[in-house]
């Protein structure tokens, strides 16, 4: 094994060690775990963890638990409110590793869908994610699934997924949807297509509004889209994005700040919450 060889499967696998430290400490944030605890889960020492962690995810670990727990969400939501999420907009270069990215967005209709026969031409694949293992479904037009794992395993989470998509075949094809994990976690230019109805399109666009660092809530979201009395169809549109993460449907919480009902479990969300307030404020610093 030659040293280029090696040094990539070090890498791969301190990747995996801070991914199940990170996903411990968001399923286990109301215990308070500690640095140490953290770094026990990773196979590390507390220096180490500190190291790999900082290097895979690209912020403080210390600042990364410190926006895990419902305090800190209701804060940030109350400051996003009373700032505006004007007020977040800028580059995204000095917030962490994961942003290194361009992103286009591709919007259809359900029926423009089915005319382009996009979903004759989907494949999926499992992929490694800084926030657990990702399943991911795409074509030559680009990514049009992105989901996590659910705690009933692989099976059910394609199921859930392809639920969005209309129905559009199943061909499991890693290899094919390889360049879009690596770019939606590493960089690279990506592009999306979503397909929705008029209304889920509109909302989704709404999504994409809300910068990295800011959250808002169902309602906002709603006043937003000029949609103040149907923010319970807001919420339900939000629920149904099928690409999380790059459409950033975990910027929208309950009124009180509570994480739960995120469709691919409330652990993932608040961890890349967690991660992109401790970006924004090491960015601010």
């Amino acid at each position: 094994m030659n040293a280029l060889v090696q040094e990539d499967v070090a890498i791969s696998a301190d990747r995996q060690r801070i991914t199940q430290a990170l996903m411990y400490l968001a399923k286990n944030f109301e215990l308070s775990p500690t640095l140490d605890q953290a770094a026990e889960v990773a196979g590390l020492s507390t220096i180490k963890f500190l190291q790999a962690f900082t290097q895979v995810i690209g912020v403080d670990p210390k600042n990364f638990i410190q926006h895990l727990s419902l305090k800190r969400a209701k804060e940030d939501l109350l400051a996003s409110a009373i700032l505006g999420t004007t007020a977040h907009n800028g580059s995204l270069s000095g917030l962490g590793r994961l942003y290194n990215l361009m992103v286009t967005y591709e919007f259809l209709t359900t029926s423009e869908w089915e005319a382009s026969s996009l979903g004759k031409d989907v494949v999926y694949g499992w992929h490694s994610s800084p926030f657990g293992k990702c399943l991911i479904a795409g074509s030559e037009r680009g990514i049009c699934g992105l989901a996590f794992e659910l705690e009933g395993g692989g099976d059910p989470t394609v199921i859930n997924l392809f639920t969005s998509l209309g129905g559009a075949s199943r061909k499991e094809h890693s290899e094919a949807t390889k360049q879009f994990a690596e770019r939606a976690f590493d960089g690279g230019d990506l592009k999306v297509v979503l397909r929705g109805t008029p209304f889920q399109l509109k909302v989704w666009e709404g999504i994409l509004q809300i910068p990295s660092g800011a959250v808002t809530s169902y309602e906002g979201l709603a006043r937003a889209l000029s949609l103040p009395s149907a923010a319970r169809a807001v919420a339900s549109a939000v629920a149904r994005n099928p690409v999380s993460w790059l459409v950033p449907c975990h910027r929208v919480l309950r009124a009180n700040g509570a994480i739960s009902g995120y469709r691919w479990g409330p652990s993932t969300k608040r961890s890349m919450l967690a991660y992109e307030a401790a970006a924004f404020d090491e960015a601010s610093a």
